[in-house]
């Protein structure tokens, strides 16, 4: 990371970590319960809005279309996710296609933002929501990365609630190999786009959310993802974190940088799309209609891990 980022401190490191907690535990909180899940993404969301509106509190990420936008479709992620868990939608086709829709759609603003700062930012500058940004070549690499991640969205008609308390959304065929060509493309992304918060908008809350997968909820990471993210975008959109010396850990703003990670995600993201044709093409499945990655060992200790 040490060449990817700097200003560094014992204090920026400690609090990064605290930050990495926070997350996970807040998710895994609101998991567990319907109470805290209702207080954190049903109630906050509008306190943090209305403290935002009237000045009390506010980032220059408020000032921005996409702060919110990010934030209102984190948001629509989770409580979709919520009434399949919750409610006897779950029990429909709504439980199929919402997931794949909202995940598309989010990468699709991502992609877009992409585009935009590959046209718009040819030098180093600060963008109105206070990024300092630098577009290249490497946007549109990592645009077509994040296209292959929309394309390789397979077996959503498997997505089911686990047999258990926590009742959460299972996506059994959303295996290690999607979950890590996300985590690069959206890495890639946020370190090209949102480059100043990257740090923590990217290795932070990617970090939570993959650590929740592993540690607590295996098969759900998608859950686990929206949920963090969700608290992240609420949190960046209401206090400018980065005004303090503790949250200053930036990138090193260099063009080879941004060309390796977004040559990496590239890469590993073609690489999901080829050996998901082939395994399509071999067992000769619908990835539309049915799951395709039965066969691997993450999908089965997912199947029981949920009880399914």
């Amino acid at each position: 990371m040490g060449i990817l980022f700097q200003n560094y401190t014992l204090g920026s490191i400690l609090v990064f970590a605290i930050f990495v907690v926070v997350c996970i535990a807040l998710n895994e909180v609101a998991r567990r319960s319907k109470v805290a899940s209702i207080v954190l993404f049903g109630i906050l969301p509008f306190v943090l809005a209305a403290l935002v509106y009237f000045g009390v509190m506010g980032s220059p990420t408020g000032k921005t279309w996409f702060g919110w936008v990010k934030v209102v479709s984190a948001l629509i992620g989770v409580y979709g996710f919520w009434f399949i868990r919750h409610h006897k939608i779950g029990t429909t086709k709504f439980a199929y296609y919402f997931p794949v829709t909202i995940l598309a759609l989010n990468i699709a603003e991502a992609v877009y933002r992409e585009f935009e700062v590959f046209q718009n930012f040819k030098e180093l500058v600060t963008d109105p929501g206070g990024i300092l940004i630098i577009g290249g070549y490497w946007n549109v690499m990592n645009a077509i990365a994040g296209v292959l991640t929309i394309v390789t969205l397979t077996g959503f008609v498997g997505i089911k609630v686990s047999k258990d308390k926590s009742k959460d959304m299972v996506w059994p065929d959303m295996t290690w190999l999607y979950i890590i060509g996300y985590t690069l493309w959206n890495f890639a992304y946020v370190y090209n786009c949102i480059s100043t918060r990257s740090m923590y908008a990217g290795v932070g809350i990617l970090l939570a959310a993959f650590l929740a997968e592993k540690i607590f909820k295996q098969g759900v990471w998608l859950q686990h993802r929206a949920q963090i993210l969700t608290l992240y975008a609420m949190f960046s959109l209401s206090v400018d974190y980065q005004a303090m010396e503790v949250f200053k850990v930036v990138p090193n703003y260099t063009a080879t940088n941004m060309y390796v990670i977004s040559t990496i995600s590239l890469l590993f993201n073609i690489c999901v799309f080829a050996y998901l044709v082939y395994v399509m093409v071999k067992e000769k499945k619908n990835p539309l209609k049915e799951e395709i990655l039965t066969h691997t060992k993450y999908y089965k200790q997912t199947i029981a891990a949920n009880n399914l």
